[in-house]
């Protein structure tokens, strides 16, 4: 005699769900009732499939089982392992429909989409600026703790993000990758912010090239090719802030 199937009583788009066995169904039914008896005995999270529970634990134990045959680096996660593939594959099965990009990574595309919408869903609580990525936000903070993980080696400096550190790497490597198609003289940063000279600054070398000069004071309409040169010049109008003191003659 064949038992009788065991059906799922929540429907689906597709039908009943059915299962050959009781425990296959409670399983499938904790998605529903959101019930989640299976506990990390680490952190006390739960979970209700003994796989997800499994792969939550390889965080604590710090085990890796998915290895890539081409790179060989390792992961705790399958699904990571085959993500990661792709950068050797150049597979990107994502795509926006805003802009035709495409991304090797779902969580890539939607980061991306955010910037059509404008969402903005992390919210820092110190002081409510709004990022479109938690990795976004994960940075800021470090700007209020002045936490500064990535060190360097060479000279013991340290820095909040990881970019800023290789691109300071650089001048101990010597390393200048950008080069100016109009004289050839290189640089080791594309476009920095404040924390790199405009020496080393590509995009501002450009500029004495094109003439162009993108910051302007409210006040008098003259431009300038960097911010802090518009800073600087900012001080001599109305509130006439002149914040250098000199200790000989006390000239400002």
């Amino acid at each position: 005699m064949v038992a009788r199937p065991l059906k799922c009583n929540l429907t689906t788009k597709q039908g009943s769900k059915e299962f050959r066995q009781l425990s296959g169904l409670k399983r499938h039914m904790r998605s529903y009732t959101c019930k989640r008896p299976l506990r990390c005995g680490k952190c006390s999270k739960q979970f209700s499939w003994l796989c997800n529970l499994k792969r939550h634990m390889r965080t604590h134990t710090g085990e890796r089982p998915y290895k890539c045959d081409k790179c060989s680096k390792q992961f705790s996660d399958q699904g990571n392992m085959k993500s990661h593939m792709r950068t050797h594959t150049d597979e990107k099965p994502f795509k926006c429909e805003e802009c035709g990009n495409q991304f090797s990574r779902m969580y890539h595309l939607k980061s991306h989409i955010r910037t059509h919408t404008g969402e903005k869903p992390y919210k820092c609580e110190e002081c409510s600026k709004q990022f479109s990525v938690l990795g976004g936000l994960k940075i800021h903070m470090r700007t209020h703790t002045g936490e500064k993980p990535y060190k360097c080696d060479e000279c013991s400096k340290q820095f909040s993000v990881l970019g800023n550190l290789k691109i300071h790497m650089r001048t101990h490597t010597g390393e200048k990758p950008y080069r100016c198609d109009e004289c050839s003289k290189q640089f080791n940063v594309r476009s920095g912010g404040r924390q790199f000279s405009r020496l080393d600054n590509l995009k501002s070398h450009v500029m004495t090239h094109t003439g162009e000069k993108p910051y302007q004071c409210k006040e008098c309409s003259r431009s300038f090719r960097t911010s802090g040169n518009l800073r600087r010049h900012m001080r001599t109008h109305a509130t006439r802030v002149k914040p250098y003191l000199c200790e000989e003659c006390s000239k400002t």
